[in-house]
């Protein structure tokens, strides 16, 4: 016959049993159900991450097509505008592209004109170049080409920076000039009153030099 004080000692060593046996058995379950679940959650995420990769190729070639289609090119622009002392001038290239995003132009073999007045006119021509409306600036280069056409002075730089607000032009890169009175070579140089007013300089070592001919001056 059993004791009360064993009978109780059994009893507690069965709910121990039991206890650990149901704790083994839910362990078992979530091992079950992680291996059935946790393929399952890589291959959304794998499926997420290609998803997501193929959506931002999709939409970056939308983004390039759609700026592409902003921008606006034209055929032989001309441009026409005044200074502040009302002299006309002209912005001419051989073609142009817009720029949306800055209103820019980007100019291919521009040619510009401005008239000081009468038959005196100013020409300059390069291989490519930027009109910048806004900020009343045209910027050519390289291969720029300047002449006068009342003196018959020719200028050639790698750029040349024309402010259409005020007609001054000026240069940082270096610039050759040849005329009729002679030749000049200079690190930078201004052009005011589309050309009534010239000033070269030199920087360094590199002085302002040139070579005067009195007698092809007509004179």
């Amino acid at each position: 016959m059993t004791e009360p004080g064993e009978q109780t000692r059994i009893e507690a060593d069965e709910q121990r049993v039991a206890l650990a046996g149901a704790r083994w058995r839910a362990h078992s379950r979530r091992v079950k159900l992680y291996r059935r679940v946790l393929p399952i959650i890589i291959l959304v995420l794998a499926g997420g991450v290609l998803t997501w990769t193929v959506f931002r190729t999709v939409m970056s070639g939308v983004e390039r097509k759609a700026s592409q289609g902003q921008e606006v090119r034209l055929d032989k622009p001309l441009f026409h505008g005044q200074d502040a002392q009302g002299r006309a001038f002209t912005v001419g290239a051989q073609g142009a592209v817009r720029d949306a995003a800055t209103g820019r132009f980007r100019l291919i073999g521009p040619a510009l004109k401005l008239n000081l007045g009468g038959r005196k006119v100013t020409e300059m021509t390069a291989d490519g170049g930027t009109y910048d409306e806004q900020a009343k600036t045209v910027t050519i280069g390289p291969n720029v080409r300047i002449s006068d056409g009342g003196t018959g002075f020719v200028l050639t730089t790698p750029e040349a920076v024309v402010d259409t607000s005020t007609g001054i032009i000026t240069g940082s890169k270096g610039v050759q000039g040849a005329g009729p009175i002679g030749t000049i070579n200079a690190s930078s140089y201004a052009i005011y009153d589309q050309g009534e007013r010239v000033v070269f300089k030199g920087s360094g070592d590199n002085k302002v030099r040139g070579v005067l001919t009195p007698s092809g001056s007509g004179e």
